[in-house]
């Protein structure tokens, strides 16, 4: 597959970034998109009934990442329509492997199993599918998940706590697809959410601190043409000013999914709010061998500018044919430097966050 974006620092004219604020209906009913752009709070209406579907084409997944740069749990929900899986994960960064995975597929999910319609509002996923239990409970100011599952004769258990910050801004993203008015991929990325918890295998215990541990959600609720590509880089932590004041920060950029004529998927975290910038690309596009050398990543508008020293590469590789995803989330130490919408400039030194390269048919 290749790249569908403008390369590198050859942009013709800085991107459209139309916000919206008040409640909007993402769908008609005959299922063709209605809004396209951003919110800092998911204010778009998702009625899955107007969802035009064909096989597999609408995905709705819960997808978490906890992690303290040393070891990262992902915990994630999706239904494919035809199908679909609960996970718990457990990754050693420093190691370079997986750990635990504790998987568990489902068929016929179209009209059950059928997760929140918003991400980032109180609401509580809780089911038993097969041999795993799990717990997804949102509220106003904290999130638990919680997980459980045996797994080749010892029990997978999971438990994770956070903290999010009173009106914590999100960026949530409608990309269109050109080719198709009824395709679209609506995300929300919530960032900067520190997280408490143990993540268990039999008498094995990987315990994390919300003093240097954070949890991002990945929401997403989508109807997609069938061959894909994107980037996704994310990451959170605390940040020390001058004066010697901790923040939080973070930052997200995806981009190269569908139609970015009206959004990207791109800003700052910083103290709970949101700093949009515009659209990114990476200097040196890695595949298919430099996905360990440096990764400088900056955007269009100067506003972002960091430089991941890449640690370890977390390959997979899913093909069945008519369905793949080929994955390369790359983890690393990123410096530089990002610009607030204020104009103040933050320096950034050796923070753990990832970014991925990967190629979807499905």
């Amino acid at each position: 597959m290749e790249r569908t974006y403008i390369p590198f620092n050859k942009w013709k004219e800085k991107s459209k970034q139309t916000e919206y604020t008040e409640s909007t209906p993402l769908l008609a009913p005959d299922g063709s998109l209605l809004a396209k752009g951003w919110a800092r709070h998911n204010v778009f209406d998702y009625n899955r009934d107007y969802v035009k579907t064909g096989i597999m084409s609408r995905k709705e997944w819960d997808f978490y990442q906890i992690s303290d740069g040393r070891y990262m749990v992902q915990l994630s929900f999706a239904n494919i329509t035809v199908g679909g899986y609960v996970s718990a994960k457990l990754i050693d960064l420093e190691k370079g492997e997986l750990v635990v995975d504790a998987t568990q597929l489902f068929l016929f999910g179209k009209n059950r199993l059928v997760p929140p319609s918003k991400g980032d509002v109180p609401n509580r996923f809780a089911e038993k599918i097969g041999k795993a239990e799990f717990d997804f409970d949102t509220k106003e100011t904290s999130r638990r998940l919680w997980f459980k599952m045996p797994l080749k004769g010892k029990m997978v258990e999971c438990e994770f706590n956070m903290d999010i910050m009173p009106d914590l801004e999100n960026i949530t993203t409608v990309l269109p697809f050109a080719e198709d008015r009824t395709k679209y991929f609506m995300t929300t990325k919530q960032n900067c959410m520190p997280c408490e918890g143990t993540f268990k295998y039999g008498d094995y215990v990987c315990s994390f601190s919300k003093e240097d541990s954070f949890c991002a959600l990945d929401w997403g609720r989508v109807n997609t043409v069938h061959k894909m590509v994107w980037y996704w880089g994310n990451g959170s932590a605390y940040i020390t000013d001058e004066k010697g004041d901790k923040h939080l920060f973070g930052f997200e950029i995806t981009w190269a999914i569908g139609d970015e004529s009206n959004a990207t998927e791109t800003c700052i975290f910083y103290d709970g709010k949101v700093h949009k910038f515009g659209a990114v690309d990476v200097e040196t596009f890695p595949k298919p061998d430099k996905y360990m050398e440096p990764w400088r990543i900056i955007s269009e508008d100067g506003r972002f500018n960091l430089t991941m020293k890449p640690t370890f590469d977390h390959h997979s590789d899913m093909n069945v044919g008519v369905a793949r995803m080929h994955s390369h989330q790359v983890h690393g130490l990123w410096s530089g430097d990002v610009t607030l919408d204020d104009g103040t400039k933050l320096e950034i030194k050796d923070m753990y966050a990832f970014c991925e390269y990967v190629e979807n048919k499905w």
